[in-house]
């Protein structure tokens, strides 16, 4: 197009635009807000002319750029009609500056600069950038009143018309109503003259503050800084506008100026400001004299009012420390901290708002927290009739309301129910009704339905949709909510303005540059649109779109600076995850449903994760709205069920919505709850969200900031909570105003059982009134009144209740602690509460009920204490009193302890800490002589201690143990009574007194336990009370301890065991003052003193054993001088016996012990003489040496360490041998010499322990020296006496002169063992080890000569004693007898790795003959016996018996070796391998056996090559004297092993074939059997784990038809079934002899057992019988039982599939066998049918009954079988259905089986460790049994 033709049609455009906008003027005007909020269009609107008008404001517009000319190119289009001929080419034209025609540049020349917009200062010299202009006072107070005039002006113009929403939704609709203010805490000191105003914290309901009361003008110190707390949508930004237009209006006159910040707009700033420059700069400058405005500002700063909005939004930090004087300059923070702490404008007030978050620590901590909580149902209402005033019908909207809980819900919140509002009246027109509500489920759906209220009709493109989206997505991610024109694209704003999504403002950012900027329509739109942008669009993948739904928490105190900006932005995205929104999300995807589904699905997902999870409060209410968003009841589900069961929130704010989507989601949950609210402020309308909320089991709030108000709201919800059982309401503000609210409402929650009005302030009248509610209240069980107002008025008020209520059972007062319990009412309970006064009712009330009461430090007093008595003496029995820590003094003792007896006191009377004195605890004592329930009485005045223990029945008393046992004839009534009187300052001249009273106390009570330690009674008091103890009769313990007594009062108590026969125990520690006497311990007295008597093993537990018990004397803690010690001795000689004497002291001089040693013959009936913890000196073990001479009574004396010492004493009739031990006493060889003379006087010594001492081989040899003369008849103990090979080597040298030693043990390792064990006659037969010695050859030589010399040493063990070959060879070599045998046995690592050759070429060197050689490789063992003298047989003679074998070239050689082996009779290897290459062990072996008269061989788990075998088999025929042959375990190949068996042909002399495991198959088997039938002596055949089945056990049958010596045969784990063990069965008669049979683990049926048994009745011999692992059956076990051998010793039929009837059969047929030792039957069913034994088995000694399927019934039978078999040693039981009742029994019967060894416990169900878990009931029976391992 040529330049002339465009200039004409552009020309031709803006005509028509011109013509078009002065047709819509009020439009244009309106745009020209929305883009130019900076600019006064009052200068434009003076042309007359509208076209001229239309001009001059398109022309401003172009002025502000192309963006902003092309936005409103697109509004043009988008919103007026515009016919498509003239739309295209205004979109396509004017996209350039320079396209513009020239009416409209030449007008842009003309026209004047805008005008600057109230929020931007005036076109003037910036403020502080020029020095200050002086001006006069008069001058001053005019510019100030036309700046405060200005500030009112432009407040109208701003927050008149200004609203948070889009003009187009309230332009004529300024519907404003108050939402709910709280304060958050008690700031503001108050006016002491003026009292609690209107807008103090502290008034009793401040759940309802005024706007105008956030300001206290009356309080002159009060805090100026002022917090408004809210969440989102809750109003903050309305009511801080509100403010400012109150304040314009006139409304808020204190206040002169106001000005009003957003910190969305001050975080643009980031340069340092002044305080002037922030006031005119940043909000409005004065048209002059800014100077003197500021001035005049500072002057009256108690009138001025700075608002910021949007504190939580703030991106500085601020430091609390960090504050600015008058002029200085910082950053916006900075200079908010400073205005809040008065250093600048000080005097001025200061709000702001923010949500609920870490507020900024410049905050001072006297600032006022107000809370904003939004509306409740009345303020909701109230809103939509304002909003629908002018609708035709708004009582709809309404309705729809009504009927409609969640948007009850969402409606609390302000913001909300704006959006509500709206889009309920863009949908009531055309719905019907309520349908509308319906469509508003959601929050995120409301939002969906209001931008479809807001836009056009079909103009909702998904394009522009989605781009708007992403710039609020970009804007939430770099923290940004104010965008400029550049940030937006022309169309997306457009779409934003035409829809009324988008406002815009001034942004000022510097003085003389104000631009316009502009936000969404709130904060939870922009994240509305974020979330439709990450659901929708392609650009963005589900990783993302996972990682946008988190859970935020909203702790008060909380790490993070600040608050993020995407609060909502999950809730959306879960609220856009719905299937409901899926047709809105398929048209932004531009029609992919199963894209969409997708993107959902994910969402979704991510829920289910974050549902498992565990979280904090704040993020559990976070994810109920994320969850309620999504309308998915599978989810909803998931998170009911995974919430705990305690679900807590802990200090941080809880609106109705938050509460209602937490209960929403409970309606999903099966199992209660336990919600806990704690230090949370909470919306008073709150508890409105739990109406009908059925899953909450215990409800709890604990707030200052409950109030009347908030009780009033859970008052209506408690009575449709039905599953509610626990309340607790605890730190509230609640008045009489709440409790009569809840009054009323809990008469209708009859199924609680716990209320807890902790910490309310409560008074009597609201008490009282709560009292008057409990008879509706059934089931209750706790109510808690603690930390209220209670005077002592109130108090036995309440005491009265709980006397004469019948549900009452404890009343528990301390301080401020009050707690009533209850018990479960009857039906009864009602009738009772009616008619209180009706004396038939009366008796019913006190029948059958018991009531503790505890009322400490209640401040009760005398006259109280009558009070209590005359309510209490009609009452219930009463279980407990405690009036402790009150002001009773000794008057009220008194008469309490004279009214106890009328009080029917149960348990205890506590009168501690009540001021008693000393004669107080007379009047006690005398008050008590008549009640005849007291049981104990406790009176310490140092602890200020007074206790009384009734107990009306001896029954009522018992422990766990007397249940279990019986009664005794012999014991007396548990009648006896406990007095202390524990630090009561007592002198002696009180004992005569005390005693009188005491004598009187006692009727009809007997006085058992008597306590009165820790008084000054003195050496008088002690003797006086022993005098007078007679009159108090028979006691059971005395207390004297601390009583300031010296040794020789002490002492004279000794006497009280001579006169007072009850006196069994004397013990005084004298240093600690300690000093106790105890009567006998018998019966119910030993439960009471808490010990058990001591008991022999096999003391039955049905009773103690009445044995004479000894009395005992203990001193402790004393300097025992010989004078003492023979006062003592004296003073116990009438002491009746037996008697046991135990002293202690710190040293004990020998002159003392002698004077003691000297007076034992003086107490012939002392059993015991301990003295421990006493220094003795080096020579007290020859002092105690020689007591056997003094005392021939002495029975063991033991020294240990010289500080322990045991003397026992016993009759000449049990004496059977003396022991004496003097361990780790030091002794040397200087004092062996007179030790041993010493002891042989003691004809009777048995054992004499030495150890630990110092004797080294000298004292050794001394002691050897000494021996012959010393007549130790049982054990000589020299352990760690550090003693050498020297030592070691001296003892085999010198037993040829100690002729009654009978074995010896010496172990010179880190054990230090050294033993000699001693016969009363001469031994002829020694046996000696030696372990550890470390013997070098020089050694060895020694030891060969010793041996030599040692005849009677015919055994001798060397381990580990670091023998080689070389030394062994050696030693057997060296050793040189003339007669009799020497074995030797050789324990080193190196006998299982030098091989069998040289181990049979060592014993060969022997100088003896050799007998029996055995080698174990796996043991390290070496076993050679050797006989003497050598006889040596001729060279010719060996060789010829040696021809067979293949000796090549060291034939001579060898032959000369095995000389020494020609008389070898037994040869054992056992774990060896003779797979060598060279063959030479087998070789060697062939030629032993060959050599040797060999009876004995046995090759056992042992691996030997074939060649090795054949020549093994080659010597084994030679061996023509064999009787015993053991292959069992080895490997051998199948020749080699017939090679073996075919050997055994002609071994008629053979008596034990031992060939388990060994054979190879059938055909090795068949070679067997031919030698069998050879061996006519044969005696015991096993053939375990062979393989056998039925054909080869019917060949081997017939083979041992001739066998009639046979005595055992075992085939074990084979594979015989019936038809073999009928071969059996049909050849055992045959077998007279046999004792033993094996068939265990076989394949034998009911059929082939019952032929066995059968024939195994012929086998009269037969004493062991082991059919186990088999199906026998019953029938086998019917057939057995009436043909049980008769001299049977061992039954195992474990695993045999056995039932009742068939173990009973058995149990009846061996009861009474005399010869059975052990019965298996484990792993049998056998349920009831457990052997029942009349009359015992008297050898059994084991009995396996594992896994039977025993129970505890069954367990009784069980159990008095046991007790008939007296030799039983081991039970096992495991496995089995037993329990506590069967463990109690088997503990009732464990003390009677003094030979058990061994209870079975390996496994859980083990009734042994079932029994000790009930260990409390039967009183610890398993370590207490002596005879258990």
């Amino acid at each position: 197009m040529d330049p002339v033709s465009l200039e004409l049609g552009t020309r031709n455009l803006w005509s028509w635009l011109v013509r078009l906008l002065s047709r819509n003027s009020e439009w244009l005007s309106a745009k020209m807000r929305f883009f130019l909020p900076t600019v006064d269009l009052g200068s434009s609107d003076e042309a007359s002319d509208p076209e001229q008008r239309v001009i001059q404001q398109l022309s401003t517009l172009h002025a502000q750029g192309l963006a902003t000319w092309q936005s409103l190119i697109h509004c043009v289009c988008m919103e007026l009609e515009v016919p498509l001929a003239v739309e295209v080419p205004l979109l396509s034209t004017w996209g350039q500056e320079d396209e513009f025609p020239g009416q409209l540049r030449a007008g842009n020349e003309g026209q004047p600069g805008p005008q600057l917009h109230c929020g931007l200062k005036r076109p003037h010299q910036s403020c502080g950038s020029s020095p200050h202009r002086k001006h006069g006072r008069k001058q001053q107070l005019e510019l100030a009143r036309k700046y405060l005039q200005l500030l009112k002006t432009t407040a109208q113009q701003h927050c008149g018309t200004k609203c948070s929403l889009p003009e187009k939704t309230l332009a004529s609709h300024h519907v404003y109503v108050p939402p709910i203010l709280q304060w958050s805490r008690a700031t503001a000191p108050l006016d002491t003259q003026q009292g609690a105003s209107i807008g103090d914290p502290k008034a009793e309901d401040v759940s309802d503050v005024r706007v105008q009361d956030l300001f206290n003008f009356r309080a002159h110190k009060g805090p100026r800084v002022t917090v408004l707390l809210g969440k989102a949508g809750m109003g903050k930004t309305t009511l801080a506008r509100r403010l400012c237009q109150k304040w314009a209006d006139g409304q808020l006159d204190h206040f002169q100026a106001l000005f009003l910040f957003e910190f969305r707009q001050l975080n643009l700033i980031t340069r340092f400001l002044t305080l002037p420059q922030l006031l005119f700069d940043g909000y409005l400058s004065p048209e002059s004299g800014p100077d003197a405005v500021f001035q005049y500002l500072e002057e009256n700063a108690s009138r001025v009012l700075l608002i910021f909005d949007g504190l939580d939004e703030a991106i500085q930090s601020c430091s609390s420390k960090e504050t600015l004087g008058p002029d200085g300059s910082g950053s916006v923070l900075t200079l908010f901290s400073s205005l809040c702490c008065g250093t600048l404008l000080p005097g001025c007030w200061v709000m702001a708002t923010s949500r609920p978050g870490k507020l900024p620590a410049c905050l001072p901590r006297e600032a006022a927290m107000v809370h904003i909580w939004g509306f409740d149902g009345l303020r909701v209402e109230e809103y939509m009739s304002h909003f629908f005033h002018e609708q035709p019908s708004p009582e709809m909207a309404l309705e729809e309301l009504r009927t409609n809980g969640p948007l009850r819900s969402m409606c609390t919140v302000p913001g909300l129910c704006q959006v509500t509002c709206l889009c309920l009246r863009h949908l009531l027109p055309g719905s019907p009704p309520g349908q509308s509500a319906a469509l508003l489920p959601t929050v995120t759906q409301l939002y969906m339905q209001m931008v479809f209220s807001l836009s056009l009709p079909g103009s909702l493109p998904a394009t522009s949709l989605l781009g708007l989206g992403e710039v609020a997505l970009r804007g939430l991610d770099t923290g940004k909510v104010i965008f400029y024109a550049e940030d937006i694209p022309p169309a997306m704003m457009a779409f934003g303005a035409a829809h009324n999504l988008l406002t815009s403002f001034c942004v000022c950012t510097s003085p003389r540059y104000p631009e316009t900027g502009y936000a969404f329509a709130h904060l939870s739109l922009q994240e509305f649109f974020a979330a439709l942008y990450l659901m929708a669009s392609s650009t963005v993948d589900k990783d993302t779109l996972a990682r946008h739904v988190t859970l935020n928490s909203h702790w008060v105190l909380r790490t993070k600076a600040r608050l993020g900006l995407s609060d909502q932005l999950p809730t959306f995205l879960a609220g856009l995850a719905s299937h409901t929104c899926r047709p809105f999300l398929s048209h932004l995807a531009e029609g992919d449903d199963a894209w969409v589904s997708v993107r959902q699905a994910t969402v979704v997902q991510v829920l289910k994760k974050l549902a498992t999870r565990k979280h904090t409060g704040p993020k559990v209410v976070e994810l109920c709205h994320y969850v309620a968003e999504t309308q998915e009841a599978e989810l909803a589900s998931l998170t009911a069920q995974s919430l705990p069961y305690h679900l807590p929130f802990h200090n941080f704010p809880l609106t109705f919505a938050d509460l209602a989507a937490l209960t929403n989601i409970l309606e999903y949950r099966a199992n209660p709850m336990h919600l806990e609210f704690e230090g949370c402020p909470l919306e008073p309308h709150c508890p409105e969200a739990l109406v009908g909320c059925g899953q909450v089991e215990t409800l709890s709030f604990k707030s200052r900031k409950c109030g009347d108000a908030f009780a009033e709201t859970l008052s209506r919800s408690l009575p449709t909570m039905g599953s509610l059982q626990k309340l607790g309401l605890a730190g509230s503000k609640i008045t009489a105003r709440g409790i009569g609210h809840l009054v009323q409402a809990l008469p209708l929650c009859t199924q609680l059982e716990e209320v807890s009005l902790q910490d309310n302030q409560l008074k009597e009248p609201e008490v009282m009134s709560i009292i008057n509610v409990l008879p509706c209240l059934p089931r209750l069980r706790k109510l808690d009144l603690s930390r209220n107002n209670f005077s002592i008025s109130t108090l036995l008020c309440l005491v009265k209740v709980a006397v004469t209520c019948p549900t009452v059972r404890a009343l528990e007062v301390r301080e401020e602690d009050f707690i009533f319990l209850f018990s479960p009412s009857t039906e009864t309970t009602a009738v009772l509460w009616r008619a209180p006064d009706l004396q038939e009712n009366e008796s019913l009330r006190t029948a059958g009920r018991s009531l503790a009461l505890r009322l400490q430090k209640c401040q009760l007093r005398v006259h109280d204490a009558e009070v209590l008595i005359d309510l209490l003496r009609e009452g219930p029995h009463l279980e407990e009193v405690d009036l402790s820590a009150n002001f009773l003094e000794d008057e009220g003792c008194r008469l309490l302890a004279e009214a106890a007896p009328r009080l029917h006191i149960a348990k205890k009377l506590d009168l501690s800490d009540n001021g008693i004195s000393e004669s107080g605890v007379f009047y006690l004592l005398t008050a008590m002589s008549t009640c005849q329930s007291l049981a104990e009485l406790h009176i310490s005045l140092l602890h200020k201690t007074v206790v009384l223990m009734f107990a009306h029945e001896p029954g009522a008393q018992e422990g766990p143990w007397e249940s279990l046992m019986p009664p005794m004839a012999s014991e007396p009534p548990l009648s006896s009574r406990r007095i202390r009187l524990t630090h009561c300052g007592f002198q002696a001249k009180h004992i005569e007194r005390l005693c009188k009273v005491l004598g009187g106390s006692c009727y009809p009570r007997h006085l058992g336990h008597l306590d009165l330690s820790s008084n000054a009674l003195g050496d008088e008091g002690v003797d006086l009370l022993a005098q007078l103890l007679p009159g108090l009769g028979p006691l059971q313990s005395l207390n004297l301890s601390k009583s300031d007594s010296s040794l020789d009062a002490v002492l004279r108590l000794a006497q009280c065991m001579v006169t007072l026969k009850w006196v069994f125990r004397l013990d005084i520690s004298f240093e600690s003052q300690h000093i106790v006497l105890r009567s006998e311990k018998r019966g119910r007295d030993v439960l009471a003193d808490g010990s058990l008597p001591e008991s022999p093993a096999g003391a039955q537990f049905s009773g103690f054993r009445h044995c004479c018990i000894p009395r005992s004397f203990s001193l402790k803690e004393c300097q025992l001088e010989p004078s003492s010690l023979t006062r003592l001795c004296a003073t116990l000689e009438e002491c009746p016996g037996p008697l046991e004497v135990q002293l202690s002291c710190k040293a004990l001089s020998d002159e003392s012990l002698k004077t003691l040693l000297h007076c034992l013959p003086r107490l012939p009936q002392l059993s015991l003489l301990q003295l421990s913890q006493t220094a003795l000196s080096p020579r007290s073990p020859l002092l105690l040496a020689d007591i056997f001479s003094l005392c021939p009574k002495v029975q063991k004396v033991e020294l240990r360490s010289l500080n322990h010492v045991a003397l026992h004493f016993g009759s000449s009739e049990e004496q059977e041998g003396v022991c004496c031990g003097f361990l780790d006493c030091s002794l040397s060889q200087e004092q062996v010499e007179p030790l041993c003379c010493l002891l042989s006087k003691c004809e009777a010594l048995s054992h004499l322990d030495l150890a630990t001492n110092l004797l080294g081989d000298d004292g050794l040899r001394s002691l050897l020296e000494h021996l012959p003369q010393t007549p130790i008849s049982g054990r000589l103990d020299l352990s760690h006496n550090n003693i050498s090979q020297e030592g070691a080597l001296h003892l085999v040298e010198t037993l040829t002169s100690c002729p009654r030693v009978q074995a010896a043990s010496v172990n010179l390792g880190p054990e230090q063992n050294f033993q000699i064990y001693f016969s009363q006659q001469e031994e002829a037969r020694v046996t000696l080890r030696l372990s550890e010695c470390n013997f070098g050859q020089e050694h060895t030589l020694r030891l060969a000569t010793g041996l030599s010399q040692a005849l009677q040493l015919v055994e001798l063990t060397l381990t580990h004693c670091i023998l080689d070959l070389t030394q062994l060879t050696t030693l057997l070599s060296g050793v040189r007898r003339p007669a009799g045998l020497l074995h030797l046995r050789v324990e080193e690592p190196w006998v299982g790795k030098v091989g069998v050759p040289a181990l049979l070429e060592v014993c060969t060197q022997a100088s003896g003959h050799v007998t029996e050689i055995s080698i174990s490789e796996t043991q390290q063992q070496l076993w050679v016996q050797l006989e003497f003298p050598h006889q040596e047989e001729s060279p010719e003679a060996m060789a010829l018996r040696l021809t067979h074998c293949d000796l090549e070239t060291h034939h001579n050689l060898l032959v000369r070796q095995l000389m020494t082996c020609a008389r070898l009779r037994q040869l054992s290897l056992s774990q060896v391998n003779l797979c060598d290459a060279s063959n030479a062990s087998s070789l060697l072996l062939q030629s032993l056996m060959s050599l040797s008269e060999l009876k004995t061989f046995r090759l056992t788990s042992s691996c030997v090559s074939t060649e090795g075998l054949t020549h093994l088999a080659s010597g084994l025929g030679h061996c023509y004297h064999l009787e015993e042959l053991d292959f069992s375990n080895s490997q051998f190949t199948e020749e080699g092993t017939k090679m073996l068996m075919a050997a055994l042909e002609g071994k008629s002399r053979l008596k034990r074939l031992h060939l388990s495991h060994c054979l190879q198959g059938s055909s090795t088997l068949a070679v067997l059997i031919r030698g069998l039938s050879h061996m006519m002596l044969l005696q015991c055949l096993r053939l375990s784990e062979n393989s056998i089945d039925d054909v080869g056990c019917y060949h081997l049958s017939e083979a041992l038809r001739t066998t009639a010596s046979l005595e055992e045969l075992g085939l074990s784990h084979n594979q015989i079934e019936d038809a073999g063990a009928q071969h059996l069965a049909a050849i055992l008669p045959g077998l007279p002899k046999l004792r033993k049979i094996d068939l265990s683990a076989n394949r034998i049926t009911p059929v082939g057992g019952a032929q066995l048994v059968e024939s195994l009745t012929l086998c009269q011999h037969l004493e062991e019988l082991m059919l186990g692992c088999n199906t026998l059956g019953d029938p086998t076990a019917l057939g057995l039982a009436q043909r049980l051998p008769q001299h049977l010793r061992i039954l195992h039929l474990p695993s045999s599939h056995l039932g009742p009837e068939g173990v009973l059969s058995l149990g009846q047929a061996l009861d009474g066998y005399p010869f059975v030792e052990e019965i298996s039957l484990a792993q049998n069913s056998l349920a009831k049918g457990v052997p029942h034994f009349c009359k015992g088995l008297p050898l059994l000694r084991r009995i396996d009954l594992i896994s039977c399927e025993i129970d505890n019934q069954s367990a009784k039978h069980l159990v008095a079988s046991f007790l008939l078999c007296p030799a039983l040693e081991e039970i096992l039981l495991s496995w089995n259905f037993l329990g506590d009742e069967a463990a109690a029994e088997l503990a009732g019967a464990l003390p009677r089986m003094g030979r058990l060894k061994k209870p079975g416990e390996e496994s859980d169900h083990s009734p042994w460790s079932l029994a000790s878990g009930s260990r409390a009931r039967s009183g610890g029976w398993c370590p207490s049994h002596p005879s258990l391992e």
